[in-house]
């Protein structure tokens, strides 16, 4: 295993590290309704963790609702269910084939509380970043102690490894700005 290769499969890594700090940031509601507040959320169809957007057509038809239409509405219930145990903090109101979520307006004090939420959630994606960073100096550090690689080429894999997390840091600092300002929005 090569030096490149280590640093392929850890930018790779780092990807999703950082796509999985932008889908829950997705997540975070922020007083406007969003067909990403539920999209994700799994429910139990016929045995299977089945996602929502799955199974339903979602649609925003105005800025404070999200209305759910399943193609089978026997889910409804389950969908409900889901979305109660979610942490979204609305309540599900449905006519038997259409569940309809409104999306109250935030109050200052929540907001704040969900600028914390989403400063901690991008701490977490820095962490996994940073975790990321050590596997792969670990790799780079064997590598060499295992004579695969002359030791300029791991302080060179360790040079380029610390511009990689530090291209993905600075993406997640930018999601974080731009996600709290629009928190904060009103």
């Amino acid at each position: 295993m090569a030096t490149r290769e280590v640093l392929h499969n850890t930018e790779e890594k780092m990807k999703k590290a950082f796509d999985s700090v932008l889908r829950e940031f997705s997540e975070i509601r922020t007083g406007r309704a969003s067909p990403h507040l539920v999209e994700g959320l799994h429910i139990d169809y016929y045995g299977t963790p089945t996602m929502i957007k799955q199974l339903a057509s979602i649609s925003v038809p105005d800025a404070h609702l999200i209305t759910i239409q399943p193609w089978d509405v026997t889910v409804v219930p389950a969908i409900e269910k889901a979305i109660m145990q979610s942490n979204l903090g609305i309540t599900p109101s449905n006519d038997g084939k259409v569940i309809r979520l409104s999306v109250p307006q935030l109050s200052k004090e929540r907001r704040q509380e969900l600028v914390k939420v989403v400063h901690k959630m991008s701490e977490e994606g820095r962490v996994s970043l940073r975790t990321i960073r050590r596997d792969a100096k670990e790799i780079l550090e064997k590598l060499h102690k295992d004579k695969g690689i002359t030791e300029d080429d791991k302080f060179r894999g360790i040079d380029e490894l610390q511009k990689i997390v530090d291209k993905y840091i600075a993406k997640v600092e930018e999601l974080l700005k731009s996600k709290e300002k629009e928190v904060l929005e009103f």
